[in-house]
């Protein structure tokens, strides 16, 4: 366990940079003039480029081995934070620079899981596979949470430039810890049969009607979650400046609160990676996904209640949100040859974090529209603007639901599907 926790402690530094724009955003806005299509079309680049990384990183790790993939993709993720935190002054370069950060850190992710389901098989990790899976995710969380905490903490000391350079360190540290934590662990090549190469192992994954029903799933689950990641600090600070805040102060505190979502976040996801190895994968999935579209279509209208009252519900709505990644990850590794888990994980990516990459501009465009048509009535703005991602993530429990008929569920978590 003391491996796992190590990893995972790599796992939040890498993770700080992740919440650094949607953490600064109210303050950007305004000193840059962005508008709130411009704002999210700036994360949804990270998006994207995390996606195409993701999709790089799969392949990479089928055919150099997931250890030596994570180890050079990190030192990149490094550099770019770096340069992302120095130079961004604009929309175009926060476009560009952003986006470049997006596209060197996936090797965090995809090799990582791959490698703790490798620990797990080989011994070296003492829980089951969805708990397992569910501590590295819930890593992510605890470290946008961190990036938040240290957002709030620094805006008010060094401004929003100060907090870039601070949570950029962040991956510096993810890169060195995890260099450290791998040092003992072997980089694992699966021997392919002969003519099996990457097309044919990205067909295999095609082929599987299961795989992809799972894959899906959590598509159209990453366009609600990514979304919700992209904004939520935002409309917590504009529900603070509706509730007397300065511009500052607000940020500082949507900051903080948003932080603390993140927290509980954290225990989400390893408690719905328990509860499914416990009750199934798609029953669990299920249940948390329902929970979360809830939250979707309610969240945005909540906007002039009480904080505390809207701190319940988006923790709520992060941890419902969340706690089927880890799901969705360990389902994948039960459906897939593991010869093919690097297609499969990269597949998966794209089109996951593909959805996710949108989902962040269209919210945005719809708030602009929502302002536009409706002056002053900032509630039905933000109202519709949240509903897009609900809208997004309704097909993922019909694709889980459909999963679930499949006698291939019969073997998901010991035959609790």
């Amino acid at each position: 366990m003391s491996w796992l926790l190590q990893f995972c402690a790599a796992r939040m530094a890498f993770a700080t940079m992740f919440t650094l724009w949607s953490a600064t955003l109210p303050l950007l806005k305004q000193e840059w003039g962005l508008t709130a299509g411009e704002a999210g079309l700036v994360q949804s680049a990270y998006h994207g480029g995390f996606l195409v990384s993701l999709f790089a990183v799969g392949f990479l790790a089928d055919h150099f081995g997931a250890r030596r993939t994570y180890l050079v993709t990190s030192v990149a993720a490094a550099a770019s934070g770096l340069l992302f935190a120095f130079i961004a002054d604009g929309f175009i370069s926060s476009l560009i620079l952003y986006g470049l950060t997006g596209l060197l850190s996936g090797g965090s992710y995809t090799p990582g899981l791959a490698i703790v389901a490798q620990q797990v098989a080989r011994g070296k990790v003492a829980t089951g596979q969805g708990k397992a899976m569910g501590f590295y995710l819930a890593a992510a969380s605890l470290g946008y949470a961190v990036g938040l905490f240290i957002a709030s903490v620094t805006i008010p000391l060094a401004g929003w430039r100060g907090a870039f350079i601070v949570t950029a360190l962040g991956p510096v540290i993810g890169a060195a810890l995890g260099g450290w934590t791998l040092r003992g662990v072997p980089n694992v090549l699966h021997a392919r049969p002969a003519g099996m190469d990457v097309r044919r192992g990205l067909g295999e994954v095609i082929a599987n009607k299961p795989a992809m029903l799972s894959i899906w799933g959590y598509t159209f689950h990453a366009w609600e979650l990514l979304g919700l990641w992209a904004w939520l600090p935002a409309f917590l600070a504009a529900a603070a400046v509706a509730a007397g805040s300065d511009g500052t102060q607000a940020t500082s505190l949507a900051a903080t609160l948003a932080a603390l979502t993140y927290l509980a976040a954290v225990v989400g996801s390893v408690a719905g990676g328990a509860a499914a190895d416990r009750w199934g994968r798609t029953g669990v999935t299920l249940v948390l996904g329902i929970a979360s579209l809830a939250c979707s279509f309610s969240f945005g209208w909540m906007i002039g209640l009480p904080l505390w009252l809207m701190l319940l519900v988006a923790t709520l709505y992060n941890v419902t949100g969340v706690a089927d990644s880890s799901i969705h990850s360990t389902t994948l590794t039960e459906l897939v040859d593991p010869r093919s888990l690097g297609a499969a994980y990269s597949l998966r990516s794209v089109l996951g974090f593909g959805a996710g990459a949108i989902a962040p501009w269209i919210f945005g465009m719809t708030l602009d529209w929502g302002r536009a048509v409706w002056p002053g009535a900032e509630v039905t703005a933000w109202g519709l603007a949240w509903a897009t991602l609900g809208l997004g993530g309704l097909l993922g429990p019909l694709a889980v639901w459909r999963l679930r008929q499949l006698p291939a569920a019969q073997t998901l978590a010991g035959g609790r599907r």
